[in-house]
């Protein structure tokens, strides 16, 4: 049997049908659109977190030394004195400190260069009797003689000023200006470090770059002395003083890059 339809129906079957295509076309559109931001979105994300190749470099480390000739002995000494009283034992060595000074400063020391370093006053006991048989003092000075070739002389006069109480700790011979010795150990350093960088890169068959980084680890205190020929002194009696040299190292660490 054959279905007819009036124009009114056919009218609304065709509103219908031109609906449903304007639907399916829309969600269509709406798919690809958001498919191709997200796939544009993962591309730039998955390049901008890719790590990138660390630049090549080498590490090495330079040593300098030089070496110095010292211009000024520090000498340690002092008096050791004992008597029946505190009193006594101290007026004793008080006076051979003032012998020793007035010495040393006669024969050129500036008075900035003796300084007091140390006092000590202690009892005496003999027998195993735990009362002082007596009290022994004890006065340190330290001194610097910046002229080496006098320096043996001032010695041996402060050891006669100060008679049989006498007493020297030790001696140091030092630098006494390192600047120039320091810049010239730098520069032997940082080329130390520059031959062992540029062979280390035609070992590897790279060109050495640039410098990245540079540090210098402190020159090691106190100097080593390295004993040479004996200064000279014309005063038979003064006290034989043997400079020497010392040596002065400065040890840097450079970064070079790799071409």
């Amino acid at each position: 049997m054959a279905v007819q339809f009036s124009s009114a129906q056919r009218a609304v079957a065709a509103g219908v049908a031109s609906a449903g295509l304007l639907v399916g076309a829309f969600a269509l559109g709406t798919a690809r659109g958001s498919a191709a931001p997200a796939a544009t979105g993962g591309a730039a994300l998955t390049a901008a977190t890719a790590p990138a190749a660390p630049a090549a470099r080498i590490t090495v480390t330079g040593t300098g030394t030089v070496s110095g000739t010292p211009s000024q002995l520090a000498l340690s000494m002092g008096v050791q004195t004992s008597g029946a009283s505190v009193a006594t034992a101290l007026r004793e060595a008080n006076q051979a400190v003032r012998s020793i000074t007035a010495v040393l400063t006669r024969s050129g020391v500036s008075a900035a260069d003796i300084q007091t370093s140390g006092l000590s006053i202690q009892p005496n006991y003999s027998g195993g009797s735990g009362v002082p048989s007596g009290y022994a003092v004890g006065e340190q000075i330290s001194v610097t003689l910046r002229r080496l070739t006098a320096a043996g002389s001032q010695i041996s006069a402060a050891a006669r000023a100060g008679g049989n109480a006498t007493v020297i700790d030790g001696v140091s011979l030092n630098l006494s200006d390192t600047s120039a010795l320091l810049a010239s150990a730098r520069a032997r350093a940082v080329a130390d470090a520059k031959a062992k960088a540029a062979a280390y890169a035609r070992a590897l068959g790279r060109p050495l770059g640039p410098v990245i980084s540079m540090s210098e680890a402190p020159p090691a205190q106190p100097f080593e002395p390295v004993p040479v020929a004996a200064g000279a002194s014309s005063a038979r009696s003064a006290v034989p003083v043997h400079p020497g040299t010392q040596q002065l190292s400065v040890t840097v660490t450079v970064v070079f890059a790799l071409g």
